[in-house]
């Protein structure tokens, strides 16, 4: 991923100076092993403490041998006795230092995003919890519906990003596995109690079964959790940029002292941290495809997943911790609107209570389909001629006034009924006793 949309926390986890130390990490746990039970010299592993990698040594030698884990050992050989070196990578096959290795790359990787998710899920509950009772217009297809609260707008949100949390939960905890099997996955020339050592301190389980590789349906199941975040948060970003169009005016994203929104028109100040989360939302989902087709390889493996793994496993959970972040920064500085929530609101002269007055006209007798009809009519009539408004429409019309008087009328104009039902669903969310 490119530094712009990057944070040094994951780009330092994803470096290849990390990368190699991984695998040197699991290399010496392993020779640790194989001293335990007898079959490499005692001391051996004590002395490759001193054992250290070079990048730019295992690109040089990668250019010879074009084959990364061999530049790696070699890399590695050099820095400690040669008669130690010959027992790094005793009886392993390159995958079960890479994929062990990527499995702690990985968790360590889902965690910082997990603490992301926390924090932006504190934010939006604060958001909830502030605006509870604020009305705002609910849209349907972009047009006025009916009044709503913008607490529950917050709401809905802070609930799906719980669910990602749950997602992310079970998708890191079924990544946090290894293997050390052998080339094919049964232990031919290496003992199970090496695999144990090492996954004990590493803190991964040992797969139960793998081949040559640990299966790539946990990777695309990682994968598709990211994806799915970046989505929640470009339905979050995608609710912002409508809300803070000039037009509507009801939110607006932080806007710094010195920040400027247009290199031609000195006034705008536009959702532009809000597009870029959608943007970026669109790539995270790319890597959904590949993640997916990475898992069917062929018998016990080939090497058609590892290439597209060394994109998309480090850019999806770098990118993944660049939006929560930035999605977090916009939820803390995002400037609320009440007052123009209740201008818009007052936008349609009364259109939006229209099915309130259906309802009473059919509790005082009228059918249904009469009511309907009566209430659409004028309520085009005042969408057609603003300059009567539809309650005044409806104050004229003996149908109504037979059924409803004027203070009946008028409570139906009123927005408390819309919120009425906020402190339970509160209650029933558990955002709050």
């Amino acid at each position: 991923m490119i530094e712009r949309y990057s944070r040094a926390i994951m780009r330092d986890l994803w470096s290849d100076r990390n990368r190699y130390e991984r695998w040197l990490q699991v290399e010496i746990l392993a020779v640790q092993a194989w001293e335990k039970i007898g079959a490499i010299p005692a001391g051996v592993a004590k002395r490759l403490d001193k054992a250290s990698v070079d990048p730019k040594k295992v690109e040089d030698f990668e250019a010879l041998y074009h084959h990364d884990v061999l530049a790696f050992l070699s890399a590695v050989g050099e820095t400690v006795d040669p008669e130690d070196a010959k027992y790094i990578h005793y009886g392993l096959t390159s995958t079960d230092v890479v994929d062990t290795a990527l499995s702690s790359l990985l968790r360590d990787a889902l965690e910082i995003i997990g603490q992301d998710l926390s924090i932006l899920r504190q934010a939006v509950g604060d958001i909830a919890l502030k605006y509870k009772y604020a009305p705002v217009m609910g849209r349907t297809h972009g047009m006025h519906a009916e009044p709503t609260s913008f607490g529950l707008k917050a709401l809905l949100w802070w609930l799906e990003l719980g669910r990602n949390q749950d997602r992310l939960a079970q998708a890191t905890e079924r990544m946090r596995v290894m293997k050390i099997s052998g080339a094919v996955g049964n232990y031919a020339n290496i003992p199970t109690s090496v695999e144990h050592y090492v996954g004990q301190a590493l803190n991964l389980q040992p797969a139960p079964l793998s081949t040559q590789i640990l299966q790539r349906d946990r990777h695309a199941e990682v994968i598709m959790v990211l994806a799915l975040i970046g989505t929640t948060l470009d339905k979050i970003a995608t609710e912002i940029r409508h809300l803070q169009r000039s037009e509507v005016g009801e939110l607006e994203e932080p806007f710094a002292e010195g920040q400027r929104g247009s290199s031609a028109m000195p006034h705008k100040r536009n959702p532009v941290k809000a597009e870029q989360i959608s943007g970026l939302a669109r790539i995270l989902r790319g890597f959904v495809i590949p993640a997916l087709e990475d898992v069917p390889l062929w018998h016990e493996r080939d090497i058609s997943h590892s290439s597209a793994e060394r994109i998309l496993l480090p850019d999806a959970t770098i990118l993944t911790d660049y939006l929560l972040t930035q999605m977090t920064r916009i939820i803390q500085g995002l400037s609320v609107n009440t007052a123009r929530m209740k201008k818009n609101i007052e936008l349609s002269g009364g259109l939006v209570f229209s099915q309130k007055v259906m309802l009473a006209l059919v509790e005082h007798g009228m059918t249904r389909e009469s009511a309907y009809k009566l209430v659409q009519g004028h309520a085009m009539d005042a969408i057609e001629d603003p300059s009567q408004t539809f309650k005044q429409r409806l104050e004229q019309d003996s149908q109504v006034s037979q059924r409803l008087n004027l203070q009946q009328l008028t409570d139906l104009f009123a927005i408390e009924p819309y919120l009425q039902a906020v402190d339970e669903i509160y209650q029933r969310v558990g955002i709050e006793p």
